[in-house]
C-alpha cells in the first residue's frame, strides 16, 4: 500500500491550507488514519487521528484550528489547517493502518507512511 500526500507549501500566518493523502494498492480495509509532523530539530509528533468510524483525536496545539476528515470510499485523509502560526511550520506526514492483499492473495496487516509534505508558515 502506498500513501501519496499533497498540499501544503508557503502560507502566511493566520492563513489556511489543506493537505490530502490518498492510499492505493490492493487495499482490503483502512483502519486508523493520522497526520504527524516534524519540525527541524524535533521529533515526529501526532497532529490528529481519525478512526474508520470517525472518532477523532487532536493534539493540544492544533485543537480548534485544524480539522481532520476522511473519505473511506477514496481511502483518503484530509487535514484542514486554519489560523496557521509560524510554529506550525514542519514536514507533515500521513499514516494509515491497513489490511491489504499481497501477490499470493494473502492478507497483510501493515502501517504505511506518506512521503511528507512541507508546510511553511511565514510571520
Amino acid at each position: 500500500v502506498q500513501l501519496q500526500a499533497s498540499g501544503g507549501g508557503l502560507v502566511q500566518a493566520g492563513g489556511s491550507t489543506e493537505l490530502s493523502c490518498a492510499a492505493s494498492g490492493r487495499i482490503v480495509r483502512i483502519d486508523d488514519m493520522a497526520w504527524y509532523r516534524q519540525a527541524p530539530g524535533t521529533g515526529r509528533e501526532l497532529v490528529a487521528s481519525i478512526t474508520s468510524g470517525g472518532r477523532i483525536v487532536y493534539a493540544d496545539p492544533v485543537r480548534g484550528r485544524f480539522a481532520i476528515s476522511r473519505d473511506n470510499a477514496k481511502h483518503t485523509v484530509y487535514l484542514r489547517m486554519n489560523s496557521l502560526k509560524p510554529e506550525d511550520t514542519a514536514v507533515y506526514y500521513c499514516v494509515a493502518d491497513y489490511v491489504s492483499m499481497n501477490s499470493n492473495d494473502e492478507f497483510v496487516v501493515g502501517k504505511g507512511w506518506g512521503q511528507g509534505t512541507q508546510v511553511t508558515v511565514s510571520s
